[in-house]
């Protein structure tokens, strides 16, 4: 099927199901609420949905332990509800797609439940191995929760958990297991659905023979399973057998990914495997790695990664923009400021909004919802936080480990999304599943819809902007001042328009440099956070101007 690649005119939203709307008033958010907020969804200038798990699931890694592919859990409606969504959203002419997690299933899934017993032909679905005497069966590290390894009571052997103990890592050389996959695609393909983000897939060849890594210091075995030498052979695979018969979009995952490699997947002259790759290093400007390791935010490395991506892929790949999602903090509490949270919010929209690719916002960010701070460690939920809280940094004080989780973990971006202000933030009429962020009835959807100048209007605005100028699409990307701790200013250009970004990350006034060939006095001023047209940007101060050729 020829590949028309709608998904390069989309905007998305991503739902987190459990924090979005509940809508049975059970504490849990479900598809009744989606529903219920479609047209909320529709009025931001969303063109699509990307949901975040909706499977059955035991919940250890809230909802990426799935133990059904082929179902909706029950406490998100079932099949019944998620049908209703579907089309809800298609009448909307809103696309939909699904997150697909095939490097791991639940410990409690069918699957392993029989391989564990060596019923055939699950036996080698997984990862399984002897320990070698009283030793594990390599030294590699899991993601989430210590060794790499779990020992099993009823197999005798060890199987691979690259994240939490109770997600087993699938073995995707055995072609078996290759073909469950190619029916979970079917399966939802042939249902209606457009598409899939991939989680993890880079995670789904490891490297032959197990071996210990002796080489990376921490996360011991990172490179052995991540981009493994049958990766680019599983996922074409995948593609010809699947994906090439269907009008639908791929998204994957990529941890640790560079331009370079992404090349090698999302190569448009190259025959493709997938379409899009989400990059991590737009999310490293604060942090060393991984979110636990903050350091001061430090605008040149943003710049940097933004520019490598728009440039590198240009006219070959196709970018996926983003700046927030469920695995990482509130970005207005990291790159921005909670002091000028409304124009901070704003000024990071833009900052991401006008670049070329497709972009995604996830829930709440469209109206500046921040971090979370929980006064006990043992409020969090998150199977990654609780781990490093635990047994991470130790020999510091309660105090100091507690405030590396404010930094770091995924639980500020999972709080229920504040709807009003009201009891639970209009998120449910009982009591949430989760805690909800204190500061919902000064930042809540109902109060912005009123205000003309709130986060949420700005997005909207900035959306239709986007969708109005047709060098955001394919324009050509230039950075200016790159040696500017304090502004990221860049322009896009095409044969009918010249468009100019500035984003002041500074919360003092600094000053505007203007790049040599803009005039702004024959520019329009399309959007701005605050009303100034002088010479001095005011903290986090963005504009964005056009001309016309």
């Amino acid at each position: 099927m020829e590949r028309n690649r709608w998904y390069k005119d989309k905007v998305f939203y991503q739902i987190w199901p459990r924090s979005f709307k509940d809508g049975n008033n059970d504490g849990m958010g479900d598809l009744y609420g989606v529903y219920e907020k479609l047209d909320y969804i529709k009025s931001l200038g969303c063109d699509g949905i990307w949901f975040s798990p909706l499977y059955p699931s035991p919940g250890v890694d809230c909802g990426y332990d799935i133990s059904n592919y082929l179902d909706i859990a029950e406490e998100f409606g079932g099949m019944e509800a998620f049908k209703k969504v579907l089309q809800g959203a298609h009448e909307r002419g809103m696309k939909v797609i699904m997150d697909l997690v095939v490097n791991h299933t639940s410990t409690e899934h069918e699957w392993f439940k029989k391989s564990r017993q060596r019923i055939e032909p699950y036996t080698d679905y997984y990862i399984w191995r002897p320990g070698k005497g009283n030793k594990l069966p390599n030294n590699w590290d899991s993601l989430f929760e210590g060794k790499a390894w779990k020992y099993d009571e009823v197999r005798k052997e060890y199987y691979m958990h690259l994240f939490a103990i109770e997600q087993a890592d699938l073995n995707m050389d055995n072609p078996l297991v290759r073909e469950e996959v190619k029916k979970i695609l079917k399966f939802w393909l042939d249902m209606g659905v457009d598409g899939f983000r991939e989680d993890v897939i880079t995670f789904i060849s490891k490297k032959e023979g197990l071996p210990n890594d002796y080489i990376m210091p921490a996360s011991k075995g990172f490179f052995y399973f991540n981009h493994g030498p049958h990766l680019h052979e599983y996922l074409k695979e995948f593609q010809e057998d699947v994906f090439s018969k269907y009008d639908c979009m791929t998204l994957a995952e990529a941890p640790m990914v560079t331009p370079k490699v992404a090349l090698k997947y999302i190569d448009e002259n190259k025959s493709p495997v997938l379409d899009m790759m989400i990059q991590f290093k737009t999310q490293e400007a604060d942090c060393l790695f991984t979110d636990f390791f903050h350091v001061k935010f430090n605008l040149r490395k943003l710049k940097r990664a933004y520019s490598s991506w728009q440039t590198k892929l240009d006219g070959k790949g196709w970018n996926m923009l983003y700046i927030e999602n469920h695995d990482h903090p509130r970005m207005v509490s990291r790159y921005g400021s909670e002091k000028y949270r409304v124009e901070s919010a704003k000024m990071l929209a833009v900052s991401y909004l006008f670049l070329k690719g497709t972009p995604f916002i996830y829930q709440g960010q469209e109206i500046g919802m921040t971090n979370w701070y929980p006064e006990d460690p043992s409020m969090y939920e998150d199977v990654q936080t609780r781990w490093q809280y635990n047994n991470v940094a130790t020999k510091k004080s309660p105090e100091k480990r507690l405030q590396r989780l404010w930094h770091g973990s995924r639980d500020s971006s999972r709080t229920p999304v504040q709807w009003d202000n009201t009891k639970h933030a209009g998120f449910s009429e009982h009591e949430p599943w989760f805690y909800v962020n204190e500061n919902y009835k000064e930042i809540n959807v109902k109060d912005q819809e009123n205000d003309k100048e709130s986060v949420l209007n700005f997005y909207r605005k900035a959306i239709k902007v986007r969708k109005e100028l047709s060098v955001v699409k394919d324009g050509n990307y230039k950075e200016y001042n790159k040696s500017s701790s304090k502004v990221y200013t860049y322009s896009r250009e095409d044969s009918k328009q010249k468009l100019l970004v500035i984003c002041s990350y500074y919360d003092k006034a600094t000053k505007l440099n203007i790049p040599k060939g803009f005039d702004l006095k024959t520019g329009k001023l399309v959007l701005s956070n605050y009303d100034n047209s002088s010479l001095v940007l005011k903290p986090y101060e963005t504009r964005v101007y056009v001309w016309e050729k």
